[in-house]
């Protein structure tokens, strides 16, 4: 089983989804006209101007959060450091483009999730890549397949990849035992999950934008204390990746190994294409009333995630010199970078860091979990109980265990997820264009966009017209 799990992952993560996923980020920069490029104020607008309350939904803000409370987790802190130390400050420039043509693939995954949505028999807004894939393509197989990866991975396996990384922490830099801060995370956590996904949103709208702002505001007296230095190290970042100099860091492989490594690590660290994004996007009451606003809200978030909170990261460590100084790698590396900046107290921020960014992408992958499940029929109250009780029991579990085969198995997972959703969102990419051109011509006219599947361009099947249909503002309490 090894064996095959490694051979899977092997072609997937080298092969397929390297270009997979970096293609279709290009291609629906294309079709799309830059979208992410020359409508970025409009991502700012729709994000501003939402309102703070919903009705059947979660807020666009909340969604926003969530997606990040999933996305910016301890592949920020360590990733980046891996990064550096394989693919040399170059690779950093990588992880940037990757970003910014992902920014398009993940406006378009989560603009379907929110068109394919549903409301469920409680009256909430339920959707994601399974409906999409569903309905959109007539492939309810593919949607059952995807779901069930989606479960085994986000779901259960990954929360209990983030309990282990808080459980190294806290051991660390307080000596505390494993197993005692599993359980205490487990009990944290359950307080939240039980409450379902508006409970998370609630959570994730307070602690996300304080996690991610205390940060970044680090990161910001760093740059301001080496203002100097800053310069210099963006054009190193730069003129690595193009190889306008020898690579940097004792890095074999020069401009090849910046690029492969900068795009794995940015693949995997802002997730667009992924499929897992959009399951919280299609929860949110997009305002406006239009598909196109919630996709918007989410290709901000890829932007935050690569460009600012990667980039921090990056520019301590780089700012440090830790990279040029030693064997360390990884969390050890950005460990390293932050004693320098803060002395003994980098150890307790480093700590502090990753338990509020492997807690929130507990919240965030279960968030996910729970609306598979939904599209698998399995919404009653025993199914979830069960599955939050999985995911607890495995937050505990994975506190003091690393197992290797069953984290390259949820790779697997996470990996032919990604290879479905690609595939079906670039079989509907002309219901994404029409839409997005539905949007902007809208706007052109000096209209609030609203979308009414009625006068809607092709009239797609399976979408739900009580939701598209409506002209009231549905967005209001």
């Amino acid at each position: 089983m090894e064996f095959i799990v490694d051979g899977l992952n092997g072609i997937l993560w080298n092969y397929v989804l390297i270009y997979g996923l970096l293609g279709a980020g290009i291609f629906f920069t294309i079709r799309l006209g830059a979208l992410q490029f020359l409508h970025f104020g409009e991502m700012l607008r729709v994000i501003t101007s939402a309102p703070r309350t919903d009705r059947r939904g979660i807020t666009p803000f909340q969604a926003l959060t969530v997606s990040l409370a999933s996305r910016v987790g301890t592949g920020n802190l360590a990733g980046v450091a891996v990064a550096l130390s394989l693919g040399g400050p170059g690779a950093i420039f990588w992880m940037w483009m990757v970003a910014l043509v992902g920014m398009a693939t993940a406006y378009s995954e989560s603009t379907l999730a929110q068109l394919y949505k549903i409301t469920t028999k409680s009256g909430d807004f339920r959707g994601g890549p399974a409906f999409y894939i569903s309905k959109g393509l007539n492939a309810p197989w593919a949607g059952v397949l995807f779901s069930i990866c989606l479960i085994l991975s986000f779901g259960l396996i990954f929360v209990a990849v983030q309990s282990n990384s808080i459980a190294e922490a806290l051991s660390g830099a307080f000596g505390l035992e494993k197993l005692w801060v599993g359980a205490g995370v487990a009990v944290i956590a359950a307080i939240v999950i039980f409450g379902g996904i508006k409970a998370i949103a609630r959570v994730a709208e307070i602690v996300v934008p304080f996690m991610a702002g205390g940060y970044l505001l680090i990161a910001v007296v760093v740059m301001v204390l080496n203002f100097s230095e800053v310069p210099g190290l963006l054009w190193l970042i730069v003129s690595s990746a193009l190889g306008l100099q020898e690579a940097a860091g004792g890095v074999a492989g020069g401009v090849m190994a910046a690029m492969l490594n900068g795009i794995k690590r940015g693949l995997f660290s802002n997730e667009a294409g992924m499929g897992s994004a959009p399951n919280i996007a299609a929860v949110a009451t997009p305002s406006p009333h239009h598909p196109s606003s919630q996709g918007m809200v989410q290709a901000f978030g890829c932007f935050v995630d690569t460009i600012l909170v990667c980039t921090a990261t990056a520019l301590m460590i780089l700012l440090s010199g830790a990279l040029a100084g030693g064997e360390a790698t990884g969390m050890q590396l950005t460990q390293n970078a932050l004693d320098v900046h803060l002395g003994p107290t980098g150890t307790y921020f480093i700590a502090v860091a990753i338990i509020f960014f492997a807690f929130t992408s507990i919240l965030g992958n279960y968030s996910y979990a729970e609306n598979a499940m939904v599209f698998l029929g399995l919404e009653g109250r025993v199914a979830m109980t069960i599955l939050r009780s999985g995911c607890l029991a495995m937050v505990v579990w994975g506190s003091v265990q690393t197992v290797a085969t069953v984290f390259n198995f949820a790779d697997a997972a996470m990996g032919l997820m990604a290879v479905i959703n690609i595939t079906a969102i670039l079989l509907l990419s002309g219901t994404v264009y029409r839409l997005t051109k539905d949007y902007f011509d809208q706007r052109k006219s000096g209209k609030e966009p609203t979308f009414i599947l009625e006068n809607f361009d092709g009239k797609p099947k399976g979408i739900s017209k009580n939701i598209w249909n409506e002209t009231d503002d549905v967005s209001a309490t």
